[in-house]
């Protein structure tokens, strides 16, 4: 079905189509403007609900020109027919010398509408839409509560937005206890569970209710902990095929508990970042959670992402990856102190510290820039590791591979 909105000063115009429509079928209209929006608002009304049809009325052909350019420039082919309450041949020959040659007039007739929609269709599948739907849609998984996943998903998404054309959402996910309202500060009283009861009448006025903004970055909150409510899969589909045309990257912060909601976002994730420590509890349930996301077809996905790394560290990068038998993607340095005041001032990490170098390179290979994430791999420690790894003989029990239910 074909997706439409409506730009009409004349309600009771939109209305007899809106009827029309109804009857009809095979469009589906997602909104309705009651005036010529501006060139800002049309583009999000466009980015929102990803119109393949713009129903335009010719209250004044002037301004329906202008809003019916401002649509192309957008979307390059998107279609337009033009409404009226009366014939005017004089404007009809206006709207064709720049390229607009479809026209239904009141009252409004099912067989014409038909065959409108019938050559739209046409043309659209001759020239498809070259529609924007971002492909940068990022999951923050923690193997373990308390390995800073938060964190991370915070900071990249912070250096994300910075970068130049890179509108950014941070999605908190996490409905027992999520951590972006407090570490931002944030003082919004929606939360992700609104946006998911408005799913489907999300709109470019309703969002920004929701989110709150800090420069390029929007961020939208987990709400106070509600451990009984959770978020049906078909909400969160229709949330992040807003999203996708909304943001240029999304990125979502999850709990870890696995729950249908977050399978639903991982599915649709371009990476998921499995987040970890070097100690061995965060290990065993960064491989539990690997294991069982390859059981999905998402192993090709996960990008394992070592927290909290040291040179001291009794397992170093090498083991870490024998022992999960998945490459460290980045190793992010331990900067307490850092991490500390940053939350305590309620703003990323300090971007020129070795713990915010890291994070821009991380954030810079969201969207394919330029950027070397080399991992340091120290020698292997024989004499400091024996001890430890004589509990995981061959992979021991402790990592034993564990078949995951569906």
């Amino acid at each position: 079905m074909l997706r439409g909105i409506i730009v009409s000063p004349d309600g009771d115009l939109a209305d007899q189509l809106i009827d029309l429509i109804a009857q009809v079928g095979k469009i589906a209209v997602t909104r309705t403007l009651d005036r010529y929006p501006s060139a800002n608002d049309l583009q999000k009304a466009i980015r929102a609900h990803g119109p393949q049809v713009i129903f335009l009325s010719l209250a004044s052909v002037e301004q329906a020109i202008a809003t019916a350019q401002v649509a192309e420039a957008a979307v390059p082919g998107i279609q337009i027919i033009t409404i009226n309450d009366e014939t005017n041949p004089q404007a009809l020959l206006d709207l064709m010398r720049v390229g607009i040659r479809e026209f239904i007039g009141a009252p409004f007739r099912a067989q014409e509408l038909i065959e409108a929609l019938a050559r739209v269709k046409d043309n659209l599948q001759r020239k498809p839409l070259a529609s924007f739907e971002s492909e940068y849609i990022y999951s923050f998984l923690p193997a373990k509560p308390g390995v800073g996943a938060s964190t991370i998903a915070m900071n990249v998404s912070s250096a994300a937005a910075k970068l130049g054309n890179c509108k950014t959402v941070l999605v908190d996910l996490d409905l027992n206890s999520g951590m972006q309202r407090f570490m931002m500060k944030l003082d919004n009283e929606f939360c992700i569970t609104d946006a998911a009861e408005n799913a489907l009448k999300m709109d470019e006025a309703l969002w920004p209710q929701l989110v709150t903004s800090i420069g390029d970055l929007d961020v939208m909150h987990s709400g106070r902990l509600n451990p009984g409510h959770r978020i049906e899969p078909t909400q969160m589909r229709h949330l992040v095929e807003f999203m996708r045309r909304y943001y240029r990257l999304v990125a979502v912060d999850l709990s870890g508990n696995m729950e249908r909601y977050s399978i639903e976002i991982m599915e649709e994730s371009r990476r998921i970042f499995l987040v970890t420590t070097a100690e061995l509890s965060s290990l065993h349930l960064a491989r539990e959670r690997f294991n069982y996301l390859k059981t999905l077809d998402l192993g090709d996905r996960i990008e394992l992402v070592l927290n909290r790394s040291h040179k001291r560290s009794e397992i170093d990068t090498r083991q870490i990856e024998d022992l999960l038998g998945l490459p460290v993607k980045i190793a992010l340095p331990n900067d307490y102190q850092g991490v500390s005041r940053a939350l305590t001032a309620g703003k990323p990490v300090d971007a020129n510290s070795d713990l915010g170098r890291e994070f821009k390179k991380l954030a810079y290979s969201l969207v394919d820039r330029d950027a070397t994430l080399a991992v340091e791999k120290p020698k292997q420690k024989q004499s400091a590791l024996s001890g430890i790894l004589s509990i995981l003989p061959g992979k021991g029990s402790l990592f034993a591979d564990k078949k995951a239910t569906t």
